[in-house]
């Protein structure tokens, strides 16, 4: 049996870190990619086949497809976009050039990847295409403006994706998680501190002081929700074998809740539990 081929991002630490262990064990062709270049140097030392990709910088996309491509012989059976950041703050205190790093990470990084991959898998005739989305693709939360409208795009372009993709023997599909052990938390406590946190003068003071508590503290509200990446591995490795895999995979039973919730009440009124949260 041939060996099949994945190229993963974001695989630094959390879910791409674990996604590529997993996937490695289990006899995939792996590589593993990180925007830093210490960071790749970590995963070749660990024996992954690494590689440089950075989403923000076009060249560094097209250079990571063309290295991964010279390496199988031109083909790739499947793609896990995973890399993301979260930038925090309300509507009002995110800048553009702010809102344009959020969505250059998390969207228009993803879809030229895409763009790139794309035809290798339609002339080879097959694929697997797996987008790391979160559970604020589906509903959103207060503060978190910038990241709630990037993961609504990436999941309506990963969406339209599937639908052009539907007499094509490519499968598309969005994983969904909600609270998940990673470094997405620091990260985006220290983009926040660098940035929103020094609009002394903002109006949402007071929302901040909450925000630093309830979700950048050790001790943040919901550590005891979290799970670890290894519960988005499974449908990862789902997603990926299944001949019949899910549209979306809603990982933990609080994501699972919130989306029924949302189908099921009026939307005033889910509002009112949303920011209870």
């Amino acid at each position: 049996m041939t060996q099949r081929s994945i190229l993963i991002t974001g695989c630094s630490s959390g879910i791409g870190l674990c996604a590529a262990t997993e996937l490695k064990k289990q006899g995939w062709r792996v590589f593993a990619a990180a925007r830093k270049a210490d960071d790749v140097e970590k995963l070749a030392a660990a024996g992954f086949e690494s590689v440089q990709l950075d989403l923000t910088d076009s060249d560094s996309i097209q250079r990571a497809v063309q290295h991964v491509l010279a390496a199988t012989g031109g083909t790739l059976d499947a793609l896990f976009n995973n890399a993301g950041l979260l930038i925090a703050g309300a509507t009002e205190d995110i800048s553009r050039d702010l809102t344009r790093m959020q969505f250059e990470t998390n969207v228009f990084g993803p879809m030229e990847l895409v763009r790139q991959i794309l035809p290798i898998m339609k002339k080879q005739g097959y694929g697997r295409i797996v987008q790391n989305s979160s559970i604020l693709g589906v509903i959103t939360l207060p503060y978190y403006g910038a990241y709630n409208a990037s993961k609504y795009a990436l999941e309506a372009f990963t969406l339209t994706l599937r639908q052009e993709c539907r007499d094509t023997n490519i499968q598309v599909c969005l994983i969904n998680p909600g609270p998940i052990v990673s470094e997405l938390r620091n990260n985006a406590h220290q983009i926040y501190q660098n940035t929103v946190a020094k609009k002394t003068d903002s109006s949402h003071q007071q929302a901040y002081r909450k925000l630093e508590t309830a979700y950048f503290s050790k001790d943040h509200s919901s550590r005891h929700i979290q799970q670890s990446p290894q519960a988005v591995v499974k449908k990862l490795l789902h997603a990926l074998t299944s001949k019949h895999p899910k549209i979306h995979y809603y990982i933990g039973w609080t994501t699972q809740l919130l989306v029924f919730l949302k189908k099921l009440m009026p939307e005033r009124l889910f509002d009112w539990l949303l920011s209870k949260i």
